[in-house]
């Protein structure tokens, strides 16, 4: 019950998400008299619609997008390129088609308040708009979390003790017969327990403890404090295979002893939470680049292999995560709320900085041609020519009909690799 709980809570976050990235284009659309005849939450049938006083709200059936309807969102033909045929120009059809299709939308009565009448600044603001709204509440939620919440960080008290020592990667719940005991476990180290020294030195934090372990061996001193009273233990540390630290992938013989550390709650500051925040940008932005290098893991996925924790998810398997994490029992319920308003944020992130690719049909194809337009403008200016007009983006329709395909067959993809295959927390 909880799971399906869950996967709704998400799923309406996510539509509100895309619904408050249309509300800032039609807010700034408005704001600089263009007029909008549709804002619309999905795609395909309309569900549900109400009529304002120009422009149609409502609510489609497919809950994967949404869009504003802008009128003028292509240039006229220009006058020297009236008499080309089809035959000179390959895609000229569909361009036209394009173009006819918008001004059949435009009244005589409305002529000046097409989008592309307006100054290329403008029409940047408009395009950028829907993708910054996500920034905005992606920030706001990591900011809201880090410093009213806080950030879990280890301290210097003892959570549990491992039993046995057993190859890295291994889970110790039951321990193998002939597994040797822990080197904590075999010294008395208990739950609870908070080590304040380590082989003479002062311990400051969890990542200082943990390094001085790990380039340790043989009997170390550590000192900790149980229940009001100091006790010195005497482990015999032993070298055993580690993961390096760090982003380095494979094992390390290190020191070892055996115990992980109880975490705490942290609120960041101002300075921290830019820094975390740039983090994630950054993290993210890699991730995005990264995405057609994982067309052959989600192939694989949907044949049945393993799927990587990293593979990219859609609507169908974001909600679900949203549903596990809402059903995770060993969280607490606070915890497990902000595990899923932080993924929420996470998708937030993700979609702005999608959006903001250079790439038609996305905002920041039209944003990309808008820049072209203004270079173009202000370069005749200088060199005294006539202005060239504005830039026509209706002549990238193919363009941008061709990589529309390639969005609609990679999502079909994360779609089912979702279903069949989704990405889980364990």
């Amino acid at each position: 019950m909880l799971v399906v709980l869950g996967i709704l809570i998400f799923f309406l976050g996510l539509l509100f998400s895309i619904a408050w990235h249309e509300l800032g284009h039609l807010a700034t659309a408005k704001m600089f008299g263009v007029k909008v005849t549709q804002y619309m939450v999905g795609f395909g049938r309309t569900l549900f619609s109400r009529q304002g006083k120009e422009t149609e709200y409502g609510v489609k059936a497919v809950p994967f997008g949404g869009f504003i309807r802008m009128i003028g969102m292509f240039p006229p033909k220009r006058d020297e390129e009236y008499g080309r045929t089809a035959s000179s120009a390959p895609w000229r059809a569909m361009v036209e088609d394009a173009r006819q299709a918008v001004a059949e939308e435009v009244r005589p009565e409305d002529s000046h308040r097409q989008f592309y009448q307006r100054k290329p600044w403008k029409r940047i603001i408009v395009m950028a708009a829907g993708p910054f709204m996500n920034l905005v509440l992606a920030i706001g939620i990591f900011t809201s979390v880090l410093m009213g919440y806080g950030v879990a960080e280890p301290t210097t008290t003892i959570h549990s003790v491992s039993e046995c020592v057993v190859p890295a990667g291994q889970s110790t719940q039951e321990c193998p017969a002939d597994a040797p005991k822990s080197p904590a476990a075999a010294a008395g180290f208990r739950p609870g327990d908070e080590i304040l020294r380590f082989n003479g030195q002062w311990v400051e934090s969890w990542s200082e403890l943990r390094d001085s372990i790990r380039e340790s061996s043989g009997t170390a001193t550590v000192l900790v404090e149980r229940e009001g009273e100091r006790i010195t233990l005497r482990p015999e540390l032993m070298q055993n295979p580690q993961p390096r630290l760090g982003e380095a992938e494979g094992l390390v013989e290190v020191g070892f002893l055996g115990v992980s550390p109880t975490d705490h709650l942290v609120r960041q500051n101002f300075g921290q939470v830019v820094t975390r925040i740039g983090t994630m940008i950054g993290a993210t932005a890699q991730k995005v680049v990264e995405l057609p290098s994982k067309v052959p893991d989600l192939v694989a996925a949907i044949g049945g292999q393993e799927r990587a924790k990293d593979s990219p998810v859609g609507v169908v398997g974001a909600s679900r995560l949203g549903g596990e994490v809402l059903s995770y029992d060993k969280l607490s319920v606070s915890a497990r709320l902000i595990m899923m308003v932080q993924l929420l944020a996470g998708v937030n992130l993700s979609l702005f900085l999608i959006n903001m690719l250079p790439l038609l049909p996305l905002d920041g194809g039209h944003i990309a041609g808008a820049f072209w337009e203004a270079l173009r403008r202000n370069f005749a200016k200088l060199t005294r020519r006539p202005d060239p007009g504005p830039f026509d983006t209706a002549k990238l329709m193919p363009l941008a009909y061709g990589i529309s395909i390639v969005f609609i067959a990679y999502s079909l993809l994360v779609l089912v690799a979702d279903v069949v295959n989704p990405v889980t927390l364990t």
